[in-house]
Formats: structure tokens, sequence, C-alpha cells
């Protein structure tokens, strides 16, 4: 399957209600099913986080672990879709913590979600208190920044610069950090721009097997904009190539299996 680089994002809802700031937007997901608090400007999550979560592989009971949990929109979407699950999520950019958690109650999901506030580096140190233990979690995803510092100019919005970033060595750093939380045999799950595929396989080769890969396409015949990858800690399976996912006809109205995902919530299964 595959996710546009979108231009398209969260359906934004009207400022009907009193509770949301003028800074912020009440956005839409899995079709009015989650709302959602987001910045008005700065880093605003969209449909990347929505495929993301359909990937996950968890089932009830399990816990989950995301690096950048950002306004929480990938964690509350494998929420909504799974019951009975528990995910902590940390995040460096204090306000988006702090809506991830407002979001987490306007959904009545806080029972689901934890939100460390603080930076993904900090998961490898064993003397912080606040950090769950290594190895603990079914599931690690995440869904990194984008940009390289050297190669993208900085957003004069602060938010949306810690988003963005992304120094050479970091995404190396987010793959070992996600093997270090989830448990032998457990799953980790990214979503990245395509280009980055290479960088991203080489990360992973060492900790993780039976990977899998599954582009996202904006158009039937257009190279992929993201991929999803994700693979399972001590596992020696080969690394399989998916069809993916288009996401727009030539109308660009989202194609059925994307507005499934994207609307009605449905799972994307890579195995």
């Amino acid at each position: 399957m595959h996710m546009t680089v979108a231009t398209t994002t969260a359906q934004t809802a009207p400022p009907a209600t009193a509770t949301v700031p003028n800074s912020l937007t009440e956005d839409a997901f899995l079709g009015g099913k989650l709302k959602i608090l987001q910045p008005e400007k700065g880093f605003r999550a969209g449909i990347d986080s929505v495929f993301l979560a359909a990937t996950i592989p968890a089932q009830p009971g399990e816990t989950l672990f995301e690096a950048g949990i950002g306004t929480g929109v990938a964690a509350l979407c494998v929420a909504e879709r799974v019951s009975n699950i528990h995910i902590t999520g940390v995040e460096i950019a204090q306000r988006y913590a702090i809506m991830a958690e407002q979001n987490a109650k306007r959904n009545q999901l806080e029972n689901c979600i934890r939100v460390i506030k603080g930076d993904v580096k900090d998961a490898l140190r064993r003397e912080l208190a606040q950090w769950p233990e290594h190895g603990s979690f079914s599931h690690a995803f995440a869904n990194p920044p984008f940009f390289d510092n050297d190669k993208s100019t900085s957003s004069p919005n602060s938010l949306r610069a810690v988003a963005n970033t992304f120094g050479p060595e970091d995404l190396e750093f987010w793959v070992k950090v996600l093997g270090t939380m989830v448990a032998l045999r457990g799953s980790v799950t990214f979503i990245h721009r395509a280009e980055a595929l290479g960088r991203l396989l080489r990360s992973m080769e060492d900790r993780f097997g039976d990977i899998r890969v599954a582009p996202l396409y904006a158009r039937e015949g257009m190279a992929a904009s993201r991929v999803i990858v994700q693979g399972i800690k001590g596992a020696r399976g080969p690394l399989q190539l998916l069809p993916g996912l288009v996401l727009h006809t030539a109308g660009s109205q989202f194609t059925p299996e994307a507005e499934a995902i994207l609307r009605d919530g449905l799972a994307w299964r890579l195995r």
C-alpha cells in the first residue's frame, strides 16, 4: 500500500467548540472517530501517521512504544483500532507532549496512552526512573523527522524545526532505540521517505529479520514517495518487498483501499 507526501492531511473540523484555542485546530481522523488538537502553525500530523498506525500488528492486551509521539495521532489511531492495549510515547517538545495527553483525554483513550516528556536519546539510559524497562514492549514504531540538517533550511517555527530536522546519525539511533525497547520477536515499524530506504535498511539489517517493505504511491505509475518498513527483532526471515498501496485515483480521489484505512480504520497487514 502507499501513501502520498500528501498535501492533503487531516480533515480540519470547524472550530465550533469553544474549548479549541485560536492557536490550534481540531482535526478529524478515521472518519471523525478521533478529534485531534494540533497547532495551527508548525508540524502537523497527517495521513503518514494513519498509515503507520494501520500496519502495527498489535493484539489486545499488548504494550507498544512510540518514539516521537507528537500530538498522538498514530498512537490514538492504533488505540482506536485495537482494544485493551497500552502505548508509551516519548516526545521532546513540551507543547506536543501536552497536546498528546489532552488528545488522549478528549477521545476517552487516556487509559491507553502514557506520554514521557523527554528526548528519544534518553531511552538507552538505564538510570532514569520514569523510562520503561528495555525489552518490555511487544511493538515499537516511529514516524521520524524527514529532513536532514545539512539539506534543509530550518523552519522559522521552533516546534516544526525540532520535528523536521534530522542529523545523518539520528535515523540509525532511532532504529537502535526501538530495537532496545522491543522484546525478542517483537516488531518495529517505521514510515519514511522512499529515498531513505537504503539507509533505513542498513540500520536495521543487523538487528532485525523478516523485514517487510511496503511502498506508498501517490498515483498509479508514479514512484513511491514513502515506505513503511517493518522488521522482527531476532528473526532470520528474508527481506520482502510488498506490492504497496496507491493513494489516489486519476480523479484525485482516495482509492477504495486507501479510504478503508483513512476513514474506516482498517488494518494494513504486512505479515
